[in-house]
C-alpha cells in the first residue's frame, strides 16, 4: 500500500449514496508502513466542479471515466478495506494533489502551491 494509490471501496460510508467508490490514499508513507489501522483517503467523484481543491484523474490512473479527487472531503478508512487496487497517480498528479491539499487546509492562499 502506497501513497497515491487508488482503491475501490465497497460501502464507503453511511452518507455516501454509492455502493462503492474509488479513494486515493493521501497518508504519509511512514503511517502506511506502521501498525496504525487506518489511512487518510480522498474520494474520487465523476463530478468535476473546477475547484482548486480538486485534481482531475481518469483512464491514465486506472479509472473508467474522467473524474476528480476531492481534497475537501478527506476521510480516515480502515486499511483493511483498501484491497481492490485500481491504479496509481503519476509523480506529477501526486504533486498536484499535494498542492490541492495545502490549499484545501489553508496552508497556502495560492492554488499553485506558493507561500500564503
Amino acid at each position: 500500500m502506497k501513497r497515491g494509490e487508488l482503491y475501490l471501496v465497497q460501502h464507503p460510508g453511511s452518507r455516501d449514496p454509492r455502493r462503492q467508490r474509488v479513494f486515493v490514499i493521501v497518508s504519509r508513507q511512514l503511517l502506511l508502513d506502521s501498525a496504525f489501522s487506518t489511512a487518510i483517503c480522498a474520494p474520487v467523484y465523476t463530478r468535476r466542479d473546477g475547484l482548486h481543491t480538486q485534481v482531475d484523474v481518469g483512464v491514465d490512473e486506472g479509472l473508467k471515466h474522467d473524474s476528480s479527487v476531492h481534497r475537501d472531503e478527506l476521510m480516515s478508512l480502515p486499511k483493511a478495506v483498501l484491497t481492490n487496487y485500481v491504479g496509481s497517480l503519476s509523480p506529477a498528479k501526486l504533486a498536484a494533489l499535494d498542492r490541492a491539499l495545502a490549499f484545501a487546509v489553508g496552508l497556502t492562499a495560492d492554488p499553485e502551491g506558493g507561500p500564503s
